[in-house]
């Protein structure tokens, strides 16, 4: 299969000091030695974070000096327009989204809200500007909702059964990024991803266990509190997530889906378990019944055989190394 490589001048990453955000940047400046980046942000406590990741960041290609960043609230449509016509980039991520899968149980119409509203004025915003930019919608594998064992590893073409109020406003994003594609002809490529490591994003079951560990072993926490443990994760490494994005981008072909998730399929149990044995205290688990979902998602097995075939990606960090990693990343957070 011949592959044909892209080249972009510019990108755009909404919400670049999220927790996937800040890691797409990275890996964008390391893959990309003369890529120059945009991204909006609204806090400034995360700017100052970025900014201070890509400062300490031993790789000599990364460097603030190529980031260019607007304080911009997505959900402000007029905002937004005057800053993608300013910068007109050739490569649009979206990761400007409240990720947070237990809170929308508790506030639906509020994560509902903001999601909706950021995308469709993305969407809106690029279709009036006339941009030509190839846009990846960061979807999530949430949209799938729970599926049976017979219908794993689940392929792009499983029906969306969402159970969460985010999981809602990711298959809406989904879904318009598939409308505006047929549509109104944008270049939209939609990546439906899978669980991975983050350990700057602490409610994440990976990264919550990770957290407490540490906590325990500074002495600021006497137990591990968990919630659901039985589920079924088909887990893969910070580092082999953010490439796939990148991948995408140079790769991917317009109009189509890609499940993206790594090879190593676990327990949520087992891989606590894993974490534990790395531990240098004795854990001591709690169940906390306020980390319950109302409805939890059963299995989540990805098929990515479409990914890898048309993007020629792989996971190239193992497991073991991948809790290792992220582990020492809360080990050296200073509090």
């Amino acid at each position: 299969m011949k592959y044909i490589k892209r080249k972009f001048k510019k990108c755009f990453i909404t919400g670049i000091t999220g927790s996937g955000g800040s890691y797409l940047c990275e890996t964008i400046l390391e893959k990309d030695s003369k890529i120059r980046i945009y991204g909006t942000y609204r806090s400034e406590k995360k700017l100052k974070q970025l900014i201070n990741f890509l400062k300490e960041n031993p790789s000599k290609k990364i460097s603030p000096k190529r980031v260019s960043f607007f304080k911009l609230n997505l959900k402000n449509k007029k905002k937004l327009q005057l800053v993608l016509k300013k910068t007109k980039p050739d490569l649009i991520y979206n990761l400007a989204f409240n990720a947070d899968v237990r809170k929308s149980f508790d506030l639906p119409a509020e994560i509902i809200t903001n999601n909706n509203l950021i995308t469709i004025n993305l969407f809106e915003s690029i279709r009036i500007l006339k941009l030509k930019s190839l846009i990846i919608t960061c979807s999530s594998s949430e949209v799938y909702g729970n599926v049976t064992k017979s219908e794993t590893p689940i392929k792009e073409n499983q029906p969306m059964r969402p159970v969460s109020p985010y999981a809602v406003s990711k298959a809406f994003q989904d879904l318009m990024s598939q409308v505006y594609y047929r549509s109104y002809g944008l270049n939209i490529i939609i990546t439906r991803m899978f669980s991975y490591s983050n350990a700057r994003r602490e409610n994440l079951f990976m990264s919550a266990f990770a957290k407490q560990i540490v906590d325990i072993e500074k002495g600021r926490k006497k137990t591990l509190k968990h919630g659901n443990l039985d589920s079924v994760r088909c887990v893969q490494d910070i580092a082999d997530a953010m490439n796939a994005y990148w991948q995408t981008a140079l790769y991917g072909k317009v109009g189509e889906i890609y499940n993206i998730g790594g090879d190593h399929i676990i327990t949520v149990k087992s891989y606590l378990k894993n974490l534990i044995k790395l531990s240098k205290k004795k854990i001591v688990l709690k169940l906390d019944r306020k980390r319950l979902r109302l409805q939890d998602v059963t299995y989540q097995i990805p098929n990515v055989n479409k990914f890898k075939k048309d993007v020629k990606w792989k996971t190239k960090v193992d497991f073991s190394n991948s809790i290792k990693n992220l582990l020492n990343e809360f080990r050296k957070i200073k509090k």
